[in-house]
């Protein structure tokens, strides 16, 4: 696998870890969700903080290349889980982040 499209998974698995460690707890807060789900939300942000420590580059690099990453992530799960569309800034919005992201983490160093 190149190492690309590895790095694109583990940021997306990497954001995903995180909007779940923080939309459980949201959800527990604002709609009403059982106590019970604030355990699985620790346990995905730990899994989150794991996750990147799996990146080769420097923590601060990686934060923020991540970043973008975590933007399209969230635009995604605005769409599949929330069941809103995003519409065209958000998509712009998501473009302009991973592009971010593409030229921090992969620029030659």
């Amino acid at each position: 696998m190149s190492i690309i499209a590895r790095t694109l998974g583990l940021f997306f698995l990497t954001a995903c870890a995180e909007i779940v460690g923080c939309y459980l707890p949201y959800s527990y807060l604002r709609n009403g969700a059982p106590a019970w789900i604030l355990l699985p939300a620790a346990g995905s942000l730990a899994v989150f903080a794991w996750l990147l420590t799996l990146h080769p580059n420097a923590a601060g690099r990686t934060y923020a290349a991540y970043g973008g990453v975590y933007v399209a992530t969230a635009v995604l799960w605005l769409w599949l889980v929330e069941g809103n569309q995003p519409d065209a800034w958000d998509l712009v919005g998501a473009a302009i982040s991973v592009t971010g992201m593409l030229i921090i983490f992969f620029a030659p160093r």
